[in-house]
């Protein structure tokens, strides 16, 4: 496996894991029965938000350093 590959597939990761993790928050924001299983709502919205800003870096850090080469 060549640098690219590796370096896209790091990518497509963290896109999966942004887009998961908002998929997550929009239903916990707009289906009050997919929250009702969580005992704290703001802690478990806190960690999608989390989840999404860590890998959105991801995704910046590959483009400004390795994605120009």
């Amino acid at each position: 496996m060549d640098k690219r590959a590796i370096i896209d597939a790091i990518k497509k990761h963290a896109e999966g894991n942004v887009a998961k993790a908002k998929a997550n928050v929009d239903i916990f924001l707009n289906n009050p029965v997919g929250v009702a299983t969580h005992g704290d709502v703001l802690e478990t919205i806190t960690s999608e938000v989390k989840k999404i800003a860590d890998n959105e870096e991801i995704i910046k850090t590959l483009e400004t350093h390795y994605f120009g080469e």
